[in-house]
């Protein structure tokens, strides 16, 4: 094994317990490599606010754990049958743990994987997930352990901030690509002020789209992430419960719409809008029935896509433009927290009494 300096014994991390749905910040052994291992002492980690959810519907199948699966940090110590990455290089983690051998892995689709799990978050299989089983902490800690092809080289120009949010910015590009968007083609963002929805505007110009409509409950946070577009024509539709989304919508044409919303009415009322051959993307997880009659699916010839998370080469892809320059994103990061208070940091995110929209804790 090899290492940089000396690694405590210990570390705070953020856990979670069986029976209850309150993370605690607790002093844990550092995790020890193994031999495909490395250690990876972590300068960012990642906020998401559906954790606290799927923790509360037991989809956290192995518990004690620590949580957060997005992480960026320094390479510490590495297996003795690790050749790369080398020790003291910049990371980040990717969350999927996958077999990287199914039809699903070898055709950039590991997020149907039926081994499919998140470090630090939940595991989706009903089957067996052994890399979950045996790599379930996650990234809110001053370290942690992963196998060795489970991190990227961060590039210079990519801080440890924005690059323990590389897996938004991927989920983000992930829902644009299942879009696949005409040149010029007018997309609409639900949810458009949160943490998917800022990071989807924020990549929309690399897919050449020609406007864009942000639907939000809030008319400030809207007008507020306008800019995130660029260059890109932004039109913003604020939602309340007596709005007819569908009517406001409509006669804008969409090519595509990308739902992020976790629940409600939106999902049905934006799809009602969609053009002839428009395209239905749901990344919100929402349980509400989507009740728009398969007669009009077929008469206006119409796709639906879900898709529950981002591939390694979506992750790739983000971080090459953020290398090129042509994708900026630091300004994401609208909130920093330390781990000490990682237990307010997720309240606020849940919340978001004020507009949020990356968040990240430095241990």
């Amino acid at each position: 094994m090899t290492r940089l300096g000396t690694v405590p014994p210990t570390m705070l991390a953020l856990r979670a317990e069986p029976g209850s749905d309150t993370p605690h910040l607790a002093k844990v052994p550092v995790p020890e490599p193994g031999p495909f291992d490395v250690l990876v002492e972590v300068a960012a980690a990642g906020l998401a606010p559906g954790m606290l959810r799927l923790l509360a519907r037991g989809a956290f199948k192995r518990l004690p754990t620590t949580l957060g699966h997005e992480g960026a940090g320094t390479v510490v110590a590495a297996g003795e049958r690790v050749s790369t990455p080398v020790v003291g290089q910049r990371v980040r983690v990717h969350a999927n743990l996958t077999c990287r051998a199914c039809t699903y892995c070898r055709t950039d689709r590991e997020m149907m994987c039926p081994e499919q799990a998140m470090i630090g978050h939940a595991a989706f299989s009903e089957g067996p997930t052994p890399l979950y089983d045996a790599y379930h902490d996650g990234c809110l800690a001053e370290y942690v352990r992963v196998p060795y092809w489970q991190v990227d080289p961060l590039p210079d120009a990519v801080g440890f901030d924005l690059g323990a949010k590389v897996h938004d910015l991927a989920n983000a590009m992930r829902a644009l690509k299942s879009a696949a968007p005409s040149p010029g083609a007018t997309v609409v963002i639900t949810a458009a002020t949160g943490t998917m929805g800022t990071a989807t505007i924020k990549l929309a110009p690399v897919f050449g789209v020609g406007r864009l409509v942000l639907v939000g409950r809030d008319a400030g946070r809207l007008d507020a992430v306008r800019h995130l577009a660029g260059d890109v024509p932004v039109e913003t539709v604020p939602v309340t419960e007596e709005t007819d989304l569908t009517a406001r919508l409509r006669p804008l044409a969409p090519e595509a719409v990308i739902d992020f919303t976790p629940e409600g009415p939106v999902l049905t009322q934006a799809a009602a809008a969609l053009a002839t051959g428009g395209t239905l993307v749901h990344m919100g997880g929402n349980p509400a029935p989507l009740s728009l009659p398969a007669r009009v699916w077929m008469a206006k010839c119409l796709r639906l896509v879900g898709t529950r998370s981002c591939t390694r080469t979506d992750a790739l892809e983000v971080l090459a433009l953020l290398d090129s320059g042509v994708l900026a994103a630091d300004e994401l990061i609208t909130h920093r927290f330390p781990l000490s208070e990682a237990r307010r940091a997720l309240a606020a995110t849940r919340n978001r009494a004020e507009p949020i929209w990356m968040a990240v804790v430095n241990p």
